[in-house]
């Protein structure tokens, strides 16, 4: 691997942080001062040319779901479906594939963002999860007990105590 100086960015105008970034690579007005800074000292370096693999630790996390019915479904109501929560409750059915956990939303119609065409209900689908808008199917409610649901929740359950 070669080490060389940088040459230095000659400006006319103040450019933005911004702009300097597209046109020389950095991302900030400091990365370009400590780069006109070396290249004044004629010191040799690199730029961003290192790559440096690291692992995130996992951590634990807790879910509180809002309704929990006698025949072990488990109702999630929400207006609002952010990304964050869609990776939350994909991680909990991977990980609690037993839990029967179903969807209310305000508008299942709702899309999961500006740009997608996917929508609340579409995403449930996609996940394998039930869904409703605004009342709990009558189906829902007059499901029979099922114990390995029921058995999946007092398992959870246990697993949120200190």
């Amino acid at each position: 691997m070669e080490t060389t100086v940088m040459p230095r960015p000659t400006m006319t105008k103040k450019l933005t942080s911004k702009e300097v970034g597209k046109k020389y690579g950095f991302r900030s007005g400091l990365e370009e001062k400590i780069a006109a800074d070396l290249n004044s000292a004629s010191v040799a370096f690199t730029f961003e040319e290192h790559v440096l693999v690291y692992e995130v630790p996992a951590r634990m996390a807790k879910y509180t779901p809002d309704f929990v019915l006698e025949s072990g479904v488990i109702i999630e109501t929400k207006g609002r479906f952010v990304s964050e929560d869609r990776k939350k409750m994909k991680l909990i059915k991977e990980q609690h594939p037993n839990l029967d956990i179903r969807f209310l939303f305000s508008n299942a119609n709702t899309r999961i963002s500006k740009k997608s065409s996917t929508s609340y209900g579409m995403w449930c689908e996609k996940f394998g999860f039930k869904y409703a808008t605004k009342t709990i199917p009558e189906d829902w409610l007059n499901e029979p007990a099922d114990l390995n649901k029921i058995a999946a929740i007092r398992k959870f359950k246990k697993c949120q105590k200190p």
